[in-house]
């Protein structure tokens, strides 16, 4: 039997709830490109050309305190998975390339709480031939990501993970059909 007040009780109540909040809650950590480039891809081919990379649809900043991908992070991704995959010769800058790849986060649907966080993205992928503006290939992509307490304890960090695992996915099954491409 409690000797507290039914209104001190309600406050001490209210206030383990804020705390633990606020302790799994938090500021959304920023997603790095680091962490979205494949760990190891087995492409088809090689192809001989060089590709210039470009992204859009991304957001620098965080909304309602969830991880966002800025376009400038998912253009390093891109290039690093091309240059470490070498499905293409070489990744150049701006209209050098012999192709222009273009690749646009069109949706990143995120959970708000929970204890697995399951991350989808929908990205879409254009390869056009630089000197005549031909589209080679323009494909959109879903891929999603599941991120547990077991993996992260802050639900902030679970869901840059899952986040994170998305987009990774993402771009890893983009190479894979970029590079079976005949160019």
């Amino acid at each position: 039997m409690s000797f507290l007040p039914f209104s001190c009780r309600s406050f001490l109540s209210a206030s383990v709830v804020v705390a633990s909040l606020l302790t799994l809650g938090g500021c959304a950590s920023p997603v790095v490109h680091d962490a979205l480039v494949p760990v190891s891809l087995q492409v088809a081919k090689h192809h001989p050309q060089t590709v210039a990379v470009t992204t859009s649809g991304g957001s620098e900043t965080s909304a309602a305190g969830k991880s966002q991908v800025a376009d400038a992070e998912l253009q390093k991704a891109v290039a690093d998975a091309i240059t470490q995959s070498r499905t293409f010769s070489r990744v150049v800058e701006g209209k050098n390339g012999d192709y222009t790849l273009t690749v646009t986060i069109f949706n990143l649907s995120q959970p708000s709480f929970g204890f697995s966080f399951t991350v989808g993205v929908e990205m879409g992928w254009t390869l056009t031939r630089t000197s005549t503006g031909e589209k080679v290939w323009q494909e959109s992509i879903k891929s999603e990501h599941t991120a547990t307490a077991s993996d992260a304890f802050a639900g902030v960090v679970r869901l840059r993970l899952a986040t994170e695992g998305a987009v990774r996915n993402n771009i890893q099954q983009g190479i894979m059909k970029l590079s079976a491409l005949q160019l």
